[in-house]
């Protein structure tokens, strides 16, 4: 599949796919900064942040791209922090970020910076605790990566997020995926591409990963067009997540594999990297207050990519409130399952450490089943006992009761069904 490229300066249509990736970067970008700098302590925060496809800025609707979208929230946050800051007391801080905006077209690169320099100046003059330098690359972006990386070396920035928004596939390896993840103290990427790229990319790197899955829906591997008509499947949704889920999951301790829900198939992917379990619990935190703006076929519990075709665990989840209510059910039968695998304890850090790359699950729903599932008990690090979810602290414990009803945990009983 070969990706046409935007025409910016006549005017790029913003497509629905991209719509709804921008609202879920832009709410999710705006509580990492929240997180991040929440310390009472801490006077500056810094990091960098990576366009590697950044496009021109603007669509022809008057709709904004993902680099003044980062923009606009850096701003917002540094205002709100230091207003915040100012009514309780505390000394300001500052904000310093490096954006480095890269595109191979010469046409958006200078079309980007049309848009941005007056946003640029206007923060200079009014926001004089937010403190921006920008850097434009006009490189494909398997060229400008060694540039990248000494501009965020040169300042040595340590928390980075990139957002690599391709047209296709096969603009970024997994090498380059993984040296992202592996270089910075803090690193995050959001990485979006087409499935038609990816499984075409796997007919000749791979055939015998993907061929069985497809074979399920009746598409032999040379046969990929026959897919079209199938990308609404729910079927297909489940069999694409665990490809993607495989393809990818050398590439960071934690990969949110779903898709972008779109009401014409499940056509593209929106994928999360993190090394840190604490950025994958935000973000599907985020993906429900956004519900129905991704999809994920399978389970909603633990282990969400188990299938077994027509089983009743797997349903179509859209972060909503019924697949809240579902996924609390099963992780009411999960979680003690899990902790029994441990012995009959495990810390709660390292209980997050262990499901975030297994669940699609909000992180409330989560504790709302430790505490109604009644063979579990949450410890305080003082000995003392957890009353209400929303207390639990990653530094407490999470054990079996010593007396508990007869949970099903010695029987061998498959994790991936009730």
């Amino acid at each position: 599949m070969v990706a046409k490229p935007y025409l910016w300066q006549a005017g790029a249509t913003l497509q629905e796919h991209s719509k709804r990736k921008h609202k879920i970067v832009r709410e999710y970008f705006a509580r990492y900064l929240t997180v991040r700098c929440q310390l009472p302590q801490q006077s500056r925060f810094r990091l960098a942040v990576v366009e590697g496809f950044c496009g021109g800025g603007r669509y022809a609707c008057g709709e904004v791209g993902s680099p003044i979208i980062f923009i606009e929230e850096l701003r917002t946050a540094a205002e709100q922090f230091n207003l915040k800051r100012a009514v309780e007391g505390m000394s300001a801080l500052d904000v310093e970020c490096l954006l480095i905006f890269n595109d191979e077209s010469t046409e958006a690169v200078e079309l980007l910076k049309s848009h941005v320099e007056p946003l640029l100046a206007a923060i200079k003059a009014e926001v004089p605790r937010l403190h921006l330098q920008v850097e434009y690359l006009n490189k494909p972006f398997q060229f400008a990566c060694p540039e990248i990386k000494q501009l965020i070396e040169r300042g040595r920035y340590r928390n980075v997020l990139f957002n690599l928004d391709q047209c296709g596939h096969g603009h970024v390896d997994h090498t380059t995926l993984r040296d992202i993840i592996t270089s910075y103290s803090s690193a995050e990427v959001f990485y979006t591409f087409a499935i038609e790229s990816l499984l075409a990319f796997l007919q000749k790197a791979n055939p015998k990963q993907y061929a069985p899955q497809l074979q399920a829906l009746g598409v032999t591997g040379a046969d990929l067009t026959a897919l079209d008509a199938r990308m609404s499947n729910n079927e297909w949704l489940g069999i694409a997540e665990r490809l993607v889920f495989a393809s990818f999951r050398s590439c960071a301790e934690y990969v949110s594999p779903f898709s972008i829900n779109n009401p014409d198939g499940w056509r593209y992917w929106l994928i999360h990297f993190a090394s840190n379990y604490r950025a994958r619990q935000e973000y599907n935190n985020v993906l429900h207050q956004n519900s129905s703006l991704q999809a994920h076929f399978g389970r909603s519990g633990l282990n969400m990519l188990f299938f077994d075709s027509g089983h009743d665990a797997n349903q179509l989840y859209l972060f909503d409130v019924s697949g809240q209510n579902r996924a609390r059910e099963q992780l009411s039968e999960d979680i003690p399952r899990l902790v029994t695998e441990y012995g009959d304890a495990i810390s709660v850090g390292d209980f997050y450490a262990g499901i975030y790359n297994m669940t699609p699950a909000h992180m409330d729903d989560i504790h709302a089943a430790i505490f109604q599932n009644s063979d579990l008990e949450v410890i305080t690090s003082a000995g003392g006992e957890r009353r209400k979810p929303n207390t639990i602290d990653a530094s407490d414990t999470l054990r079996m009761k010593r007396q508990r009803s007869l949970f099903p945990i010695f029987f061998g009983i498959d994790s991936g069904k009730k």
